[in-house]
């Protein structure tokens, strides 16, 4: 027997419909503060990801699925969005567009060579928003509270928001070389990816999955004591705009994130989920105001987050979040004989394209079979085809709550169905 490769899902059944409800949410959401659909390739050249997240982030160097196509270019399957969108942004000149600043939003397939674990997969779904053109702090703010809301419709409790500044260009030069004076006595203490990153990104450091609870890291220099009076300013200012939004936040220095493309604002997601540790983060994102031009386009700034649709999944699940699903049919079509079996191939395809949420018998189960399917599709209604009663242009349908039984005429069924579903 075939089975699926590790850190891989088959979803289906009832958590099929759940994803499909997430998946409805964020796009709705979406719709509102008019983002615009984007999609991009599963595999680009790896040079996009070296160049566009960054050398020495974990992502690039552990965790993508490089190969070799038969031209013998060098792919890689997308490890995370905002690469591709950039990509996208500028080889479709969207810079020259005068709807300015670009908000692109999209829901797709990520793959991340990494341990499998609970909210963490290496075929992973993540949606996500880029907005490119504006540094605007009120762009920082509303990215911020796009997934906050999302999560806040979708039910989770106690969501938080924790929101740090890796500043400017000088602000970020500053506290690097703070960091390599705080850290180089000590460097032989830390782990081989800790060493590497030392002089070439020290940030990174403060990330680490191998050190990060040694007190050496939780005791550093933190980037908020080393921003300039411009960087200070407009952090302050993205928190009033936060305020005004009555976004629950607090300032968190320990927020880096794992990419290294982040300036200025970075923020995480969390909620309050019990025994979930690290895990209880659901989102993350940030300014990259430097990488459109990093990857061969103008000058642009940028921001945005992404969101794992399987550990929101899991978030809601651990806090017993009953989603809306709808899981009845607004009608079930029995027949018995072959002339109403063919009569029930048209209605139910008419009954379809009107609107209705419709099935009928495939398997060949006698009508006692069929009463059956149908409750355990939860159908609302039973449309009963009977060959006398077609013969005088009526059909019997049943109310499956109230098995009250109604004789309605064909060309009425629609206005039928439509006045008694509830």
């Amino acid at each position: 027997m075939i089975i699926k490769p590790k850190g891989t899902l088959d979803i289906f059944s009832e958590e099929g419909k759940k994803w499909l409800y997430v998946n409805q949410v964020v796009e709705e959401v979406m719709t509102r503060y008019n983002y615009e659909y984007i999609r991009t390739p599963i595999f680009e050249s790896t040079e996009l990801f070296h160049r566009g997240v960054g050398d020495t982030t974990d992502i690039v160097t552990k965790e993508t699925y490089d190969f070799k196509d038969r031209g013998d270019r060098s792919m890689t399957l997308r490890p995370e969005g905002t690469a591709g969108v950039v990509r996208a942004f500028i080889e479709n000149k969207m810079y020259g567009r005068p709807e300015q600043p670009v908000k692109l939003w999209y829901n797709g397939t990520m793959y991340r060579y990494e341990r499998p674990q609970s909210g963490r997969d290496r075929e992973l779904t993540q949606f996500g928003i880029e907005v490119l053109g504006s540094r605007d702090e009120m762009i920082d703010a509303e990215i911020i509270s796009i997934p906050y809301n999302i999560f806040k419709l979708l039910g989770l409790k106690n969501v938080k928001v924790h929101i740090n500044s890796l500043g400017d260009v000088e602000s970020r030069n500053k506290y690097h070389d703070a960091l390599i004076e705080y850290f180089e006595p000590h460097i032989d203490d830390f782990c081989e990816d800790c060493k590497e990153r030392l002089h070439k990104n020290p940030l990174r450091i403060l990330d680490c999955k191998v050190d990060g609870d040694k007190d050496l890291i939780k005791n550093a220099p933190v980037m908020l004591d080393y921003l300039n009076e411009e960087s200070k300013n407009r952090f302050e200012t993205v928190q009033a705009y936060l305020d005004d939004l009555d976004i629950n936040y607090e300032v968190d220095p320990h927020v880096v994130r794992g990419l290294d493309y982040y300036s200025d604002t970075v923020f995480e997601i969390t909620a309050d989920l019990p025994g979930a540790g690290a895990n209880n983060v659901l989102c993350g994102g940030g300014r990259y105001d430097n990488m459109v031009k990093d990857l061969g386009g103008p000058e642009t700034p940028g921001m945005g987050f992404a969101c794992g649709v399987g550990r929101l999944l899991w978030a809601l699940e651990t806090e017993e979040v009953k989603l809306p699903i709808n899981n009845e049919l607004d009608a079930f079509v029995l027949y018995n004989s072959d002339l109403e079996k063919e009569y029930a191939v048209a209605l139910t395809q008419d009954l379809r394209l009107n609107g209705f949420k419709v099935d009928t018998e495939y398997m060949g189960r006698n009508i006692k079979g069929q009463f059956k399917q149908a409750d355990r599709y939860n159908a609302k209604f039973l449309i009963i085809l009977n060959s006398e009663d077609m013969a005088g242009g009526e059909i019997q349908v049943k109310d499956n709550q109230t098995k009250e039984t109604t004789m309605v005429k064909e060309a009425e069924l629609d206005d039928y169905l439509d006045l008694n579903l509830k």
